[in-house]
């Protein structure tokens, strides 16, 4: 993605403290979809001045502005992750909580011709996917 989440704040003219700056950064550089509290975490790892507080507050309007994607996955705290990607769907492991990113061309062709049939021309969906992992 050419487009950083910096650059999508300053588009759409959000004041970007230096605090909201450091936030941005953690959700740019995160290859999982973290939460809250790791996105705290991280942050506050590179600026001790930030609250859990102004993170809640900055995730709300980065979410709002649609520059992240809020996921809640089943039994677990809600996820973030950069709006408007590549589509893909997730295989959340249910016992460490990793979410797995994929994509499947016959879930995806599948799921066209289930809307078909049902009569439906299809504009979206989201699938989650949660399992174990299979012991060897």
């Amino acid at each position: 993605m050419s487009e950083t989440i910096l650059t999508r704040c300053e588009a759409r003219g959000l004041r970007m403290t230096d605090q909201r700056r450091t936030i941005a950064a953690v959700l740019q550089d995160a290859d999982d979809h973290p939460d809250v509290e790791e996105l705290y975490a991280r942050a506050s790892a590179r600026d001790p001045r930030i609250s859990i507080a102004t993170v809640y507050r900055t995730v709300k309007l980065f979410e709002e502005s649609g520059i992240i994607e809020k996921h809640e996955f089943e039994g677990g705290r809600a996820r973030y992750e950069i709006a408007g990607g590549d589509h893909h769907d997730h295989l959340i492991d249910m016992q460490s909580g990793e979410v797995i990113e994929f994509v499947d061309p016959e879930i995806e062709a599948l799921q066209e011709k289930i809307a078909e049939k049902l009569g439906y021309r299809l504009k979206g969906h989201r699938l989650e996917l949660y399992g174990v992992p299979i012991k060897s």
